[in-house]
């Protein structure tokens, strides 16, 4: 039987910056995700890691249990759940975002 969390956990462990979102960083499929994309590249993140939950249900809903959010996308810096759209946004206005990610890369 698959282990999602487990998946997810492993993806969070192997890159220092991943997005969970719908779609990918290339053609984002919601303002949310394409948002978050545009903050993590202004963070200096060219290329984040990202995962399309749209892909995959299992990952989708596994996603909102690992961290315990309801809504995508979400941000991991260094295996720590960040937040999603609107936290990023203020992190990043406040330049927290900045130095996570820059500390992270």
């Amino acid at each position: 039987m698959r282990d999602v969390q487990a998946e997810i956990r492993q993806v969070i462990t192997e890159h220092p910056v991943v997005l969970f979102m719908k779609g990918t960083a290339q053609f984002p499929q919601c303002g949310f995700s394409a948002k978050a994309v545009q903050i993590v590249k202004a963070c200096g993140v060219d290329r984040p890691a990202t995962v399309n939950v749209l892909e995959d249900p299992e990952v989708r809903q596994g996603i909102k249990d690992f961290s315990n959010w309801p809504t995508i996308p979400q941000l991991y810096v260094n295996g720590e759940f960040v937040g999603g759209s609107d936290i990023m946004t203020e992190l990043f206005q406040s330049g927290e975002l900045q130095k996570m990610i820059g500390a992270a890369a």
